[in-house]
């Protein structure tokens, strides 16, 4: 995909701020019709509206306050990331490459992967507490080592756990201010990367890898909220960010961190590709299962959490799952959720 790759070196090689596209958006429908394109753009713009709301705990018009004071912030932001200088990036996790060669290897075993994940003491920590959690755990059985998480979940099974694993330490809490957003963020990741995975299934595509792209996301989100954090503390302003202009650097850079995060992690071409078809989905052409899946899980989530949301005929014209699909799609992200709910083992 070269026209993939110029763009991407391009834009990390520029050497100004990056230039917002406008009116971004995370949850991209991929757009039929001339007539119903502007419609569609709106439910999603709603449905992206009251997702905001929710992670960040404050009504519409907080969110919509004036930041023009605050253009400054954003602009040293995206000069950060146009220098690939972000200092709140999450670096690549050490075993990280062995264990994605070791996944994609069709003659690997059980063993070696065990003996992998062993051989980090804290990745060994994070995959049992994940296995063990109710958003992953089969039935009633404790899983107590990693051999029988391997076991029990099956290849396919644990990849997932070893990316949320991956994942979960950087999306844990320093402080209480962080304590709300962390723990939505990161369960509406887990939703969107359950939900892509399962409609990538339904579709014949690569399952496992839609998983952690959809996760993506969610520790952009993070990432981003944690460097506004950094920029207003070297600007020794002495207050915080308000919710206005961390919605803003999340709406303008939300795909660029993702992009940023893959490229830093050293994660394949296929997943650089399944990020930008979301980003930028070309009318009449097929939708990726990253676009409906960031679609139903954000509504999903939304809907257990008792939100304002996106109603059920609108969201069956916006993703093109059949009645039958998006019912057990739906199923399964409700199970999850409602395990989500119960106390942990």
């Amino acid at each position: 995909m070269p026209g993939f790759f110029s763009w991407i070196s391009g834009f990390f090689s520029s050497p100004g701020p990056v230039a917002p596209t406008p009116e971004p958006r995370l949850l991209n429908p991929v757009q039929g019709p001339a007539d119903a394109a502007a419609e569609e753009n709106q439910w999603v713009q709603r449905l992206e509206e009251h997702l905001f709301c929710w992670l960040f705990d404050a009504p519409p018009s907080v969110l919509k306050q004036d930041i023009a004071g605050s253009a400054g912030i954003l602009d040293q932001l995206g000069a950060r990331l146009a220098d690939h200088a972000l200092e709140e990036l999450p670096r690549q996790p050490l075993s990280l490459p062995m264990l994605m060669r070791a996944l994609s290897d069709e003659s690997s075993d059980r063993h070696r992967l065990s003996d992998i994940i062993l051989g980090d003491p804290a990745l060994t920590d994070q995959l049992l507490q994940i296995a063990n959690s109710p958003y992953f755990r089969h039935g009633d059985q404790s899983i107590e080592s990693v051999d029988q998480a391997i076991f029990v979940l099956g290849i396919n099974g644990i990849r997932n756990v070893i990316s949320a694993a991956v994942m979960r330490p950087m999306m844990v809490a320093r402080n209480s201010r962080e304590a709300l957003f962390a723990q939505r963020v990161w369960r509406w990741g887990l939703t969107c990367g359950r939900s892509a995975e399962l409609i990538a299934r339904l579709q014949g595509q690569d399952s496992n890898a839609y998983f952690m792209v959809g996760l993506l996301p969610a520790l952009s989100y993070m990432t981003l909220r944690r460097e506004i954090h950094r920029i207003y503390r070297s600007r020794g302003t002495g207050s915080e960010p308000e919710p206005a202009v961390l919605r803003q650097a999340l709406s303008r850079y939300q795909w660029v961190t993702s992009q940023l995060l893959a490229n830093e992690w050293h994660l394949p071409p296929q997943y650089h590709a399944y990020l930008l078809a979301a980003e930028r989905p070309v009318p009449g052409q097929q939708h990726t299962p990253l676009n409906d899946g960031m679609i139903l899980g954000t509504r999903e989530v939304l809907r257990h959490a008792h939100q304002r949301n996106l109603p059920e005929e609108n969201l069956l014209k916006l993703v093109r799952l059949d009645e039958g699909q998006l019912a057990q799609v739906r199923g399964a992200l409700l199970d999850m959720l409602a395990g989500g709910n119960r106390p942990h083992a």
